[in-house]
């Protein structure tokens, strides 16, 4: 099963993934959390160590992955029948391939490509075991940014979010902490 869980920013979407998830802890799978987030300052060093923190004081042990960069890959290591995958989160995912993309000195040109790590993973998800959960940041409710790569990143969200809504079993809003299932 895919699920894909939008919201803004503290709107509780990655609380309401780790909820899911360890409801089927309780049926018996086992809880993987999938992080995508770079520690590239301090203030996100001090995000990252929050999550953790919280993963380590939940009543359930996770099994943690961290991966900028390799999320089709690590999917389909971890994904099992027995397996309920926390992805956190594909607008990160996303942020770390568009940075990567666009640097003049680090992996410019055929071998990294945006689009096709965005066609890996749709092509990947249909055929994955287990329960699935895919956070992601809803950030196309606002104003039109300013600059070339932050328009592209929204529009890339965007189209990231229907391409996997398509295909996914389950659709969730969260605002405010509440879940709202707009597909399933």
């Amino acid at each position: 099963m895919i699920h894909l869980i939008l919201g803004g920013a503290r709107s509780g979407k990655t609380r309401h993934g780790m909820t899911e998830a360890k409801n089927g802890h309780d049926r018996g799978l086992e809880c993987v959390y999938i992080a995508t987030a770079q520690a590239l300052d301090d203030e996100m060093g001090e995000r990252i160590a929050r999550h953790r923190n919280d993963r380590d004081l939940d009543s359930i042990d996770w099994l943690t992955v961290e991966t900028p960069l390799r999320l089709v890959e690590q999917l389909r290591e971890y994904a099992r029948e027995d397996r309920a995958i926390v992805v956190d989160c594909l607008t990160l995912w996303l942020t770390n391939h568009l940075v990567l993309e666009n640097s003049p000195t680090v992996f410019s040109g055929p071998e990294h490509q945006w689009a096709k790590e965005k066609q890996d993973l749709l092509n990947a998800l249909p055929s994955l075991a287990g329960e699935i959960y895919l956070v992601s940041n809803e950030v196309g409710g606002g104003i039109v940014p300013l600059g070339e790569l932050n328009r592209r990143f929204v529009d890339e969200a965007g189209w990231l979010h229907q391409d996997i809504a398509a295909i996914a079993d389950t659709v969730t809003l969260v605002t405010a902490g509440i879940p709202v299932k707009i597909k399933g």
